[in-house]
């Protein structure tokens, strides 16, 4: 069986999770590929289930020991990657992992995996409403804000080098586009 791979990148803010999570419930043929990363869960998060959370030195010797099919230091500090064997565990289940990542490792995947890999790129509205929403969430201090809007701006340049872009105007209209994208993927 082909090993098939979807990534679903973009800024943070911009919906990627909230379009993931649209996906994984409406194709049970996707498996979510849960991350590994150095920072610290969010009281909602679960070891396992939404990451893996590793300390720094845990995951430097990962690095090392070749577990890693990408992996990024996104801000100062603060790693994340998917293993190895995550994507073993999707694949042996007769299943497609769905990456929920950043840009650079997305980058990263597509060249460990040519011609596996779908890779969209949810791209914000605005510079401005992305700000907006980050600000909604309410998990950010100034200076978090302002790295984030920074660093989503980089990140929109990056844009042409995923499979298919898409503008989350809005919500469930980027959802189903997703879908019909993926859709046709999962059955080529």
């Amino acid at each position: 069986m082909e090993q098939k791979i979807v990534i679903i990148t973009a800024p943070s803010g911009a919906g990627k999770t909230s379009i993931t999570r649209y996906l994984l419930e409406k194709y049970p043929r996707l498996a979510f590929s849960v991350s590994a990363a150095t920072r610290p869960p969010r009281s909602y998060e679960r070891n396992g289930v939404d990451y893996y959370f590793l300390s720094q030195s845990e995951f430097e010797q990962k690095i090392v020991q070749g577990e890693f099919a990408e992996w990024e230091m996104v801000y100062e500090g603060k790693f994340y990657g998917t293993l190895k064997s995550e994507l073993l565990r999707i694949w042996e289940s007769g299943r497609v992992p769905l990456l929920d990542i950043e840009v650079k490792g997305a980058i990263h995947m597509q060249h460990q995996f040519p011609g596996h890999t779908l890779s969209i790129f949810i791209e914000p509205p605005s510079i401005e409403e992305l700000r907006r929403r980050l600000e909604t969430r309410g998990t950010e201090t100034p200076q978090t804000l302002a790295a984030r809007v920074g660093k989503a701006a980089y990140e929109i340049s990056f844009s042409h080098h995923f499979d298919r872009t898409i503008v989350n105007n809005q919500l469930d209209e980027a959802c189903r586009e997703a879908g019909a994208i993926v859709s046709a993927f999962l059955e080529s």
